[in-house]
């Protein structure tokens, strides 16, 4: 069961109190506090964890500072929609909103290569007035003798260079739990001029012990990709992980799935499932259609198979985007052949946006046909 408790409860108020008096000795029954700071008020939600069967709802409700309670299914606990519309959907970071109406673009470098392709790619999103970008230094590879990424060595320069073209939030993947120490490190010494979102690659989706230390840190939100070749709720339940250790401040990230099925793309593209995790999550949904597709061919209406993918995801609802692209991507040393180029970035863009208003317009004729019915 979850309690959630009026917004902007004191936590030394009485009624607080005296809530978790009561509910701090429900026998058989363990409670876990989280925190969801919103763009204008926090909300306090007490999970309930146990033999909760017997408790009777309207009981918790009458607590002094409850505001109302849900029955809650086993999965997805803390990040579950559980039927109830009325819960906050997303989070503010960095003066970025993300949440499950919306939409963010984070176009950028699959691998940081050199600062003169950093600077081009940001002063290209500042031109078009985006404010996100994604920016690999650390990169997890198959092949041990392939390029692993600049590490900490190109931090400094990536974030500066960031908050010189008005870059807000940088999507960027960790492989180890030290890496969050050397983002913020490089931060906090440069000012923080701009934001990161931690990346979790699909290789280590599984990985536990890190998506748990990744998840007891709130400073940073979570992009989270679904993992290589397992099914839909494996990697929702990993997103769980991060949210049981305490930051709900996650993203889920539709990256494809690793099958020969999915030929001639990488992957096979999975899009069709973003309205699937808005329906059992508040996560917003991310798609990264260049991993998906994984080239750059074109069908002959003239429209590269990765814009094709891009368009699907988003006219499902998808609230971010993650596409590479790359100044010179004959010399990127990640990707390249996938990589979108400089000149296409505005017409990617008005295509992205052409499609978000196009799902506005899809949800307000089906809106109709809910008030049509129910008179």
């Amino acid at each position: 069961m979850l309690a959630i408790l009026h917004p902007n409860t004191a936590l030394d108020s009485e009624e607080y109190r005296q809530t978790m008096h009561y509910l701090e000795n429900l026998p058989n029954v363990s409670v876990r506090v989280h925190e969801v700071q919103g763009a204008t008020q926090r909300l306090t939600e007490i999970y309930l964890l146990g033999d909760t069967k017997p408790l009777n709802k309207e009981e918790i409700e009458a607590l002094p500072a409850v505001e109302r309670a849900i029955r809650i299914s086993d999965d997805y606990r803390i990040l579950g929609r559980h039927r109830d519309d009325r819960r906050q959907s997303g989070f503010n970071y960095n003066g970025v909103e993300f949440n499950q109406s919306n939409l963010n673009i984070f176009a950028g470098l699959c691998a940081v290569d050199v600062p003169e392709h950093v600077d081009m790619m940001m002063q290209a999103l500042e031109d078009n007035g985006e404010v996100c970008t994604r920016m690999g230094a650390y990169k997890p590879r198959t092949n041990p003798y392939s390029f692993q990424g600049h590490g900490k060595g190109c931090l400094p320069w990536v974030f500066e260079k960031a908050g010189k073209h008005g870059i807000k939030v940088i999507a960027m993947e960790i492989t180890h739990e030290s890496h969050i120490e050397e983002i913020d490190t490089c931060l906090e010494k440069l000012g923080r001029p701009t934001g990161v979102m931690l990346q979790v690659g699909t290789r280590n989706t599984q990985n536990f012990e890190l998506l748990k230390a990744i998840g007891r840190q709130s400073t940073y939100p979570v992009l989270l990709k679904r993992g290589f070749g397992i099914t839909l709720n494996e990697s929702l339940n990993a997103a769980e992980y991060l949210a049981s250790e305490g930051n709900a401040n996650v993203i889920f990230c539709l990256r494809g799935m690793k099958t020969e099925a999915g030929q001639p793309h990488r992957n096979m593209v999975d899009f069709a499932h973003v309205p699937a995790v808005k329906r059992l999550t508040r996560m917003p949904v991310c798609v990264d259609p260049s991993h998906s597709v994984g080239s750059r061919e074109q069908s002959p209406d003239g429209i590269l198979d990765v814009m094709h993918a891009t368009a699907q995801g988003v006219i499902a609802g998808a609230n971010m985007v993650l596409v590479d692209f790359h100044p010179k991507p004959e010399k990127a040393l990640v990707d390249g052949p996938q990589a979108l180029l400089m000149h296409e970035l505005p017409a990617y863009l008005e295509d992205i946006r052409l499609c978000h208003d196009t799902w506005k317009k899809r949800q307000a004729i089906y809106q109709r046909l809910k008030d049509d019915t129910a008179e």
